[in-house]
């Protein structure tokens, strides 16, 4: 593999971390700045706004210009939001670095996407855009406990202060491991043609592949400190060990999730997803064992991760003339299916279901793209039977 997929990974294990690792700081900063929790907790919220935003439209914007300084320039912005987040002398001002960190991380996603896949050949794009995405598992894994053990040890501006250095090492690696060329096949960049990327049917399957596909698994995952705690009895000392449990079945089931998309996209996410949720269920069901829930988090990252590489090299294939837009659209999908997933999930808990209703209701957001895959991969199948093919060998409906 090219070495600047390694800098794009680390690129986007600073990102991961910046995202994720508030929600076990949010104790310390809420107690900084004297807010409640649920205002600190505004801090994840807007993020998480701010990325599909500049998933959309820095991606937009940036259509027309080279794609390496635009990924140079996002990781400046990234490295900005983090140093005013770390210097941040009031409330306000650290939501202004969330959100200035946040607009990268879409754009950086959807773009550095279609950088790495043109970096290989077609039968390995899918294999690095998951190599890219190791830095996001990567950050789920390691980064979170080491950021939450270091802002407590330290103080939580640490943690920025560091992810904010790990921004410079990947703007670095980019500026100098990333080549500036396109691949032979690709046209120049063009707004307008981005945009009749939409015009796809198959890229608005996709789309909504990927919001059904990632919602079911992480509206399940959005409440499971309290379903480890009160329904399968773990002390909630424990839940930080568990997490990384969690984050080791996410690094395998991205990297194998790669390998399988490269050999068939639609036939790697109906087994997965298919699979997925079935251990869903299952986990909803023996989340009274203790044993039994720690190999149901494993099975839950794993495979709700291994859709991750299949998705993104969808959409993107799908729009294979101008798939750059349609990239950064993508990972507003992955995280409208993060809101949709934890909003279901809170509906359940309200409705006094109990703590395993989130996980009832993620298998059935899940089997919801289950079906929606079937109905995407038949309309590709007839699309192709009656010539409707694109460039390449990509079919629209």
């Amino acid at each position: 593999m090219p070495a600047g997929l390694i800098a794009l990974a680390l690129g986007g294990f600073g990102i991961g971390l910046t995202e994720f690792v508030i929600t076990g700081l949010l104790p310390e900063v809420a107690a900084d700045y004297g807010v409640t929790e649920t205002t600190a907790g505004w801090l994840v919220t807007g993020y998480a706004l701010a990325v599909i935003v500049g998933a959309l439209g820095l991606t937009a914007a940036t259509t027309r210009l080279p794609r390496k300084p635009v990924l140079i320039g996002l990781l400046v912005l990234f490295v900005i939001g983090n140093t005013l987040s770390a210097v941040a002398p009031v409330y306000g001002v650290m939501m202004l670095g969330r959100v200035i960190a946040a607009l990268c991380h879409g754009a950086f996603f959807g773009i550095g996407s279609v950088v790495a896949s043109n970096m290989v050949e077609r039968s390995k794009r899918a294999s690095a855009v998951a190599l890219m995405f190791t830095g996001l598992t990567a950050s789920n894994v390691l980064g979170v406990p080491f950021g939450t053990f270091l802002g407590q040890a330290l103080g939580w501006r640490a943690t920025f202060w560091t992810i904010a250095v790990i921004g410079v090492a990947a703007l670095v690696g980019v500026a100098l491991l990333v080549p500036s060329v396109r691949s032979d096949t690709e046209q120049p960049p063009s707004l307008v043609r981005e945009l009749s990327a939409f015009r796809s049917g198959q890229v608005w399957l996709s789309l909504g592949m990927t919001v059904l596909g990632y919602g079911g698994m992480f509206g399940a995952f959005t409440y499971i400190a309290y379903t480890l705690t009160s329904v399968s009895g773990f002390a909630s000392s424990a839940v930080p060990w568990l997490l990384i449990v969690f984050g080791v079945g996410l690094f395998v089931g991205n990297f194998v999730g790669g390998k399988l998309a490269s050999r068939s996209i639609d036939g790697t996410l109906l087994v997965v997803l298919v699979v997925l949720t079935v251990v869903l269920a299952l986990f909803a069901v023996v989340a009274t064992s203790p044993v039994l829930t720690v190999i149901a988090l494993v099975l839950m990252g794993a495979f709700g991760f291994a859709t991750v590489p299949a998705l993104q090299t969808r959409v993107m294939q799908y729009a294979d003339h101008a798939p750059t837009l349609a990239s950064g659209a993508n990972i507003a999908a992955f995280n409208l299916g993060n809101a949709l997933g934890a909003w279901i999930g809170g509906l359940t808990i309200a409705a006094g279901l109990g703590y395993t209703s989130p996980i009832w209701a993620g298998a059935g957001i899940t089997l919801a793209a289950v079906v929606l895959t079937v109905v995407a991969a038949g309309a590709a199948r007839r699309g192709r039977s009656h010539g409707a093919v694109t460039t390449g060998s990509v079919a629209t409906v």
